[in-house]
């Protein structure tokens, strides 16, 4: 971070803990009641792996929202691996998409498929991918992705409607 008046680390830091919060609230906004994790403990977990990074900048909100999404789709994974692993020995279950995004979203099948199927996506649209990771695994609406990507809403729900259809048919069972 950047030297500036004193007390300004500290406002930046409380208003980046604020917007996590935020973005932690909304992704956890589908899971079932009595999660494991809950949005503070999300929230913690991304503010340590980003602020634990002293090289860390951000050039603007979308690059620090960009990345906080893959801090928490990061986390999110980590423990549905981990939940998947107790369960099932460690196998892993495919499940069908729209499971995965309605109704399902708290298991960890649904979390691991759609991370298995969106590092796909990233390796044949990145942008596709990085709107379904700031939808899905960071809670953002259409609007708030269109702002933060700088481009049309029109555009976003068109990008993401493709992106679903390509997850679907790489999800489904």
């Amino acid at each position: 971070m950047g030297r500036g008046a004193a007390g300004a680390r500290e406002e930046l830091l409380r208003l980046v803990y604020e917007e996590l919060h935020g973005l932690a609230a909304r992704s956890m906004h589908g899971q079932r009641p009595g999660h494991t994790l809950q949005p503070t403990a999300l929230v913690n977990e991304a503010y340590l792996r980003l602020m634990g990074d002293a090289k860390a900048t951000w050039q603007n909100r979308a690059h620090f929202l960009g990345t906080a999404a893959r801090a928490m789709r990061s986390i999110l994974v980590d423990m549905a691996r981990a939940r998947a692993a107790e369960k099932r020995g460690g196998q892993q279950v495919r499940i069908a998409f729209h499971e995965a995004v309605h109704g399902r979203r708290d298991s960890a099948e649904g979390v691991l498929a759609i991370h298995e199927a969106l590092a796909k996506l990233e390796a044949v649209d990145a942008r596709k991918a990085e709107i379904v990771e700031l939808r899905f695994f960071a809670g953002l609406s259409v609007e708030e992705t269109a702002r933060v990507l700088d481009v049309s809403k029109r555009t976003v729900e068109r990008l993401w409607e493709l992106a679903r259809v390509w997850l679907y048919r790489e999800i489904r069972p």
